[in-house]
């Protein structure tokens, strides 16, 4: 570029002054260009409903991005947000990611990835712990997602059934199962609707209970009977999962995550979210590197575990069957 503008100069001085101005500005490379050449960091935007910044899914992207030489300061960086659980403000967090230029948004659950999608039609959005991403209405197929979207999928829809299973193989005189989730999460429904199918085979009643708000969700913990268990579900709305894990010594329950035995539940099945995250760094690098979210199918989280908490079961004088301890990943004690 700086020849072709000398030779410009040469070509042109005996127009004056002001028409090699006028050249140089003509040949001047253009802002993108030039932001490229200076190799600006890309800028993330993350958003999710934990009640803190160091969601596990986060920090597992920002592990699988370092892993493929992407290091944050120089090659990426990063603008958190967190909503506690409150999903009204997710799109207002979506628009003013949008607003401030990312590159890319990474978004954790449905609602965030729904909150994501409505602000922008062009953003690279990349997704994680969204259990049926189609029934969600996220992609209209695993294999071409279609729109800006693609993503890794925790299967927790899939695994609702085996959920239940290992639920009654630790406590066989369970009959009833209370369902409680959010509505508004398509994933969760058709969850529910998995584990209905399932409960026949396996000697149980499954009963599906929507919570909207914080009073529902006591109202629906208080109906709890003994010999009650309850299947926890995936979405932080209304921190169900938190509710439901601080009656774990009480109440027989199954979580989606291993994230939930470290924090003292019995028993836990499915995608692991720092897993999630990291597995969902190689979709990230490859958008960043001009590839197309449409391109790109949805994955499947490839890290599926079994977490038994020992010192609860202990706690509950439960003796867990060998079958399960060396089914287990994770013994906690």
């Amino acid at each position: 570029m700086a020849a072709v503008t000398r030779a410009l100069l040469v070509a042109t001085a005996a127009l004056g002054t002001a028409s090699v101005a006028l050249m140089i500005v003509a040949v001047a490379p253009p802002a993108q260009e030039a932001l490229a050449l200076a190799k600006r960091p890309f800028r993330i935007g993350a958003i999710h409903a934990a009640f803190a910044p160091n969601h596990p899914a986060f920090e597992g992207l920002k592990a699988g991005l370092k892993e493929l030489g992407l290091e944050e300061g120089r090659d990426v960086t990063f603008d958190n947000r967190f909503t506690e659980g409150r999903f009204e403000v997710m799109p207002g967090m979506a628009a003013e990611l949008v607003t401030a230029g990312v590159d890319l948004i990474f978004a954790v659950g449905e609602a965030a990835t729904r909150a994501a999608m409505a602000s922008t039609p062009k953003i690279p959005v990349v997704f994680t712990v969204v259990g049926d991403p189609v029934a969600a209405g996220v992609v209209a197929e695993i294999a071409r997602p279609g729109g800006n979207v693609t993503g890794v999928s925790s299967l927790y829809t899939e695994l609702v059934a085996k959920r239940l299973e290992i639920l009654k193989t630790l406590f066989p005189a369970l009959r009833r199962v209370w369902a409680l989730y959010y509505p508004a999460d398509a994933s969760e429904q058709e969850a529910v609707r998995r584990a209905q199918e399932a409960a026949p085979l396996l000697k149980l009643e499954v009963v599906a209970r929507p919570v909207r708000t914080p009073a529902e969700l006591a109202g629906a913990l208080k109906s709890l009977r003994p010999g009650d268990g309850l299947l926890a579900p995936s979405s932080p709305a209304l921190d169900i999962p938190g509710q439901i894990a601080e009656r774990t010594t009480r109440v027989p329950s199954v979580f989606p995550a291993v994230f939930w035995v470290r924090h003292g539940v019995l028993v836990s099945y499915g995608s692991d979210y720092f897993a999630e995250g990291r597995q969902a760094a190689r979709l990230v690098a490859k958008l960043l590197r001009g590839a197309r979210p449409r391109d790109l199918p949805v994955e499947g989280s490839n890290t599926i575990e079994l977490g038994i908490n020992l010192k609860t079961a202990k706690t509950l004088g439960l003796a867990i069957p060998q079958t399960l301890r060396l089914r287990a990943n994770h013994l906690v004690e």
